[in-house]
């Protein structure tokens, strides 16, 4: 079953000091394009979260975002004393005020506060990697329902394609037969003589190349793989762009062989909705 690349996912777990919140969004794109927000603490852990990231969404511009919030008393940032004091001492050799207003400015200064670089709690990492792994089975979730929705449409839009196929072989024999006329007339006003056995071998030389018997069979069969590829159990959606392809090919072979209008109106109508099909088939995994 395909899966479509567009999809979202969020979970976040409450602890008694701290809010974590895993964050995933994904659109379409020709390959991994992973984007990673994160706490710079968690910075050692990142190659292993990516590849994480990778082995589960396999494709897309994916967006992935991992905040904590402190909601306890705890913190690690503190007051640099000493470069307060300092910046004090500084000011008050060149501006006029009071301890506070000189506390004030000097606590706008660089380094007037301290972060203390913590090592990693193995106990919160894990807790990351669940929220982590419910934010992908979210996103999964949302990608396979999307993915039925674009199921739904190429099913419609290759039995439109199957009907269109159908009447270009219903009509090739009317197609066949017009041409032949059409170029007898054009003999006929000629007002030449010709040799009747030489063009009866010009002319089935000439419809010879306007044959379309192999085209109709590998468009037809194009057709069958598509939609067999479609209702594989894996989502296949390089495979499917590669037949899409293969089936525009013979759309168009069939358009410029036709040489008959009502059957190139027809091939009009299988170029729009083939154009259809790619367009949607940007977004499929």
């Amino acid at each position: 079953m395909i899966q479509s690349m567009t999809g979202f996912g969020k979970h976040a777990i409450q602890l008694p000091t701290k809010k974590i919140t895993v964050e995933l969004k994904s659109l379409n794109s020709k390959s991994l394009d992973l984007n990673v927000r994160m706490p710079s603490a968690f910075r050692e852990k990142e190659l292993e979260l990516r590849k994480l990231l990778a082995n589960s969404l396999q494709r897309g511009k994916i967006d992935f975002g991992l905040y904590i919030e402190l909601t306890g008393d705890q913190t690690t940032a503190q007051v640099n004393e000493s470069a307060i004091r300092h910046y004090m001492k500084q000011l008050r050799a060149i501006a006029d005020g009071d301890d506070l207003s000189l506390m004030e400015m000097a606590l706008r200064m660089p380094d007037a506060l301290k972060t203390e670089r913590e090592d990693i709690d193995e106990e919160e990492y894990r807790t990351i990697l669940n929220a982590l792994e419910v934010a992908l089975r979210e996103i999964n979730l949302f990608r396979s329902e999307e993915g039925k929705v674009l199921e739904t449409d190429f099913l419609d839009r290759l039995a439109t394609l199957n009907t269109l196929l159908q009447k270009v072989i219903d009509m090739d024999p009317e197609r066949l037969a017009t041409v032949r006329e059409r170029l007898k007339k054009a003999v006929a006003d000629l007002k030449t003589e010709i040799d009747a056995n030489r063009f009866e071998q010009e002319l089935i030389y000439y419809l010879e190349k306007y044959d379309i018997t192999e085209e109709k069979v590998r468009l037809a069969n194009h057709l069958n793989y598509f939609s067999s590829t479609l209702l594989s159990e894996d989502s296949n959606g390089k495979k499917l762009g590669f037949i899409t392809q293969e089936i525009g090919r013979e759309i168009n072979t069939i358009g410029s062989k036709a040489n008959f209008a009502p059957m190139q109106q027809l091939v009009v109508q299988m170029k729009d909705e083939l154009e259809k099909i790619k367009e949607q088939m940007l977004n499929v995994l």
